[in-house]
């Protein structure tokens, strides 16, 4: 069962009118980190064209390259009112999705987030999904929530106007089966489809078997060259309809973000022998992360006594306890320093 608040059933959903709602005292309701797009430590406001993480937590899927941009505020829009950013896509070519083929914006939420809903029983809750979207195209939409593979619930949706902000509001009766995750491994995720074709389409508005993305015969995005479509204010909730979007204060969203990817910035070696060194760091977590992260390396200069610039190390061990940072750098052409920023990825 899907409700659908977006004016065209008589029905005007913003903000400002639920601002009486029961649940909106409520804190930590949101089961969705970053939900309106703020944190950006990966890429600091540039775009991208590969499949990887884009805003903090929010991953673009692409299963054929050079289809589509990626940015935090992309295309210089207005967000809508109260909202500062938002996660936008640009599609690059009038591409006919094949079977196999699938685009997306998703979020992975942790097993720990979702245990509560109890889902896979007969106790099973509602959650309410509700978001900001903007798109150059009209139609029907969809994404899916799904614990990858087995089970997902595919929904939909209508942008009624092009370039025009609309806030929409999808309830969800909890799954009964399956079996979904309640511990550090992923729980569930959300999907908002740019494209799919038959292997990750479905019938919208049930639970079924199956790894979907998007309802059969939604829009396309990734079809149509120029193409836009903007998202912010994604909340998951558990509840029967949707309540305000729940402003955490920046440092707890921050935090949030940084249980599953931190940034060391320029960690420098001591002076090393000509070929190799290795260097092993005290480093204090931000805060407790998802899972031991992996590290990698970016931005890394080397230099001697005097300033010259000197062959570019090679990061070739990536080490990480709950307290150090081991790394050993390489091919040196003389005696040197180092520094480098050090990315610790501990993403679902």
């Amino acid at each position: 069962m899907s409700m659908i608040l977006d004016g065209s059933n008589g029905v005007t959903f913003n903000d400002a009118s639920l601002q009486g709602a029961a649940a909106s005292p409520y804190v930590l309701k949101n089961r969705i980190i970053n939900g309106d797009m703020r944190i950006d430590q990966r890429n600091a406001g540039a775009s991208g064209t590969a499949n990887a993480y884009t805003v903090d937590r929010w991953n673009y899927t692409g299963t054929q390259a050079s289809k589509g941009t990626w940015q935090q505020n992309a295309g210089s829009v207005t967000p809508p009112a109260g909202y500062t950013n938002y996660l936008g896509f640009t599609s690059s070519s009038s591409y006919s999705v094949l079977t196999g083929d699938t685009f997306l914006f998703n979020q992975a939420i942790e097993g720990y987030n979702i245990a509560d809903l109890d889902w896979g029983t007969a106790n099973a809750k509602t959650v309410t999904l509700s978001f900001w979207v903007r798109s150059s195209l009209t139609g029907t939409f969809g994404g899916a929530l799904s614990n990858d593979p087995a089970r997902s619930y595919a929904f939909s949706y209508t942008i009624s106007a092009a370039n025009t902000w609309e806030q929409k509001s999808i309830t969800i009766v909890g799954d009964q089966s399956g079996t979904w995750n309640k511990t550090n491994s992923l729980g569930v995720v959300v999907r908002f489809g740019l494209g799919s074709g038959a292997t990750y389409s479905g019938t919208a508005g049930a639970w079924t078997a199956g790894n979907l993305v998007q309802p059969t015969g939604t829009v396309s995005v990734v079809g149509t060259n120029g193409a836009t479509f903007y998202i912010t204010g994604v909340q998951l909730e558990q509840n029967t309809s949707a309540t305000p979007f729940e402003r955490r204060m920046y440092g707890t969203e921050l935090a949030l973000c940084q249980r599953y990817y931190q940034l060391v910035p320029q960690v420098c070696s001591a002076t090393v022998a000509l070929g190799t060194g290795s260097r092993t760091g005290p480093y204090s977590f931000k805060t407790t992360m998802r899972a031991t992260p992996v590290a990698a390396y970016s931005s890394v200069t080397a230099f001697n006594s005097s300033g010259s610039a000197l062959s570019s190390p090679t990061a070739a061990d990536n080490t990480t306890s709950t307290d150090a940072i081991s790394w050993l750098i390489s091919n040196y052409s003389t005696a040197a320093q180092a520094t480098a920023t050090i990315s610790l990825n501990a993403e679902l």
